[in-house]
């Protein structure tokens, strides 16, 4: 390159093409995990009208990678009122569900982000309910990723933490994100800040699936859930249900200690026959299921009594509490 200027500038440069990256190497086949496709329309028939347009085009092209695909549907798209999510791990799957969503069908892998409404609700459409969990649910570093990723979550976390650490020894965050194995991380399975983590985390997951469009149109609560249920259906303001949270975990924690709970492949009927030789020593704290029940009490009896159903081939879970909840333990 070489310049001459009228005021005798003459300056030459010598530019090298640059290096090539390589492209990285592709895998063809299925993705290695689920992948969602992202379809909307302005209405139910322009929902329906895409869906079959993609479908169209990716069978195709069937070169097209399934994580692509929905890289660009994610990203590239306008999010309009009427949403859907097709997922799947391989991409028969997910051309299946869109045929299905096409079709103004149902399946297993196709979530709509809007459910029925008004007159629409006896018409046989999907309707969405939300099931909050209760203690056992924890694990260290839980919502890590979207904090880091998504601001509505990290902002709805924030809200959370700022009414909840003055009641806490040490701030939420602090204790969720902890390293593992330290004194922090140990925190997190005292009752305390095990109630005000799953609070937390339920309720920026649920705003931050409402700045999304996802509504649902009912709210349970398990446990604590029904806490946070009542808090998200707006019953209590946030700054209330912070100090019921903080309050609640204060004085579960300070009943009686020596308890466990532990998760039974059983039905509640015959969960109960195997804990009348134990007295008031346990009881059944939660029936999740036809053959899933959930006992507490006494620590040892809680684990003879997993042994008994071990011993007859069923599956039994210690679930990572500090106290026997739903129990006598809390009278």
């Amino acid at each position: 390159v070489s310049s001459f200027g009228i005021s005798g500038t003459n300056a030459h440069v010598i530019v090298e093409q640059g290096d090539i990256e390589p492209e990285p190497a592709r895998v063809d086949g299925d993705p290695a995990s689920p992948v969602p496709w992202f379809v909307s329309g302005r209405d139910e028939t322009a929902l329906r009208a895409q869906a079959r347009r993609l479908h169209e085009h990716l069978t195709g092209h069937p070169d097209l990678d399934p994580v692509d695909v929905g890289f660009s549907l994610a990203t590239a798209r306008a999010a309009l009122e009427q949403r859907a999510a097709v997922v799947g791990s391989t991409r028969g799957e997910l051309l299946t569900g869109l045929k299905t969503l096409a079709e103004g069908t149902d399946a297993p892998n196709v979530l709509r982000a809007v459910g029925p409404r008004g007159a629409d609700a006896g018409q046989g459409r999907t309707r969405t309910a939300f099931l909050l969990t209760g203690q056992g649910s924890q694990r260290l570093g839980m919502g890590r990723e979207l904090y880091e990723s998504a601001p509505v979550f990290a902002a709805a976390f924030d809200a959370v933490c700022a009414h909840l650490d003055p009641a806490l020894s040490r701030p939420l965050k602090d204790v969720l994100f902890a390293p593992e194995n330290s004194a922090d991380s140990a925190l997190l399975d005292q009752t305390a800040f095990t109630q005000a983590a799953l609070f937390a985390i339920e309720t920026a997951l649920y705003r931050l699936l409402e700045h999304h469009g996802v509504v649902p149109d009912f709210l349970l609560g398990h446990s604590l859930g029904e806490v946070t249920a009542a808090h998200l259906a707006g019953v209590w303001d946030l700054a209330d249900v912070c100090a019921v949270v903080a309050a609640r975990g204060r004085f579960m924690q300070a009943a009686r200690e020596g308890g466990a709970m532990a998760a039974l492949e059983a039905a509640e009927d015959e969960v109960r026959e195997t804990l009348a030789p134990f007295g008031d020593t346990i009881a059944v704290a939660a029936c999740n299921g036809p053959r899933s029940t959930v006992v507490s009490g006494d620590a040892e009896a809680v684990d003879r009594v997993a042994a008994l159903w071990r011993e007859r081939g069923r599956k039994t879970k210690r679930l990572p509490v500090s106290h026997a909840f739903h129990s006598p333990h809390m009278d």
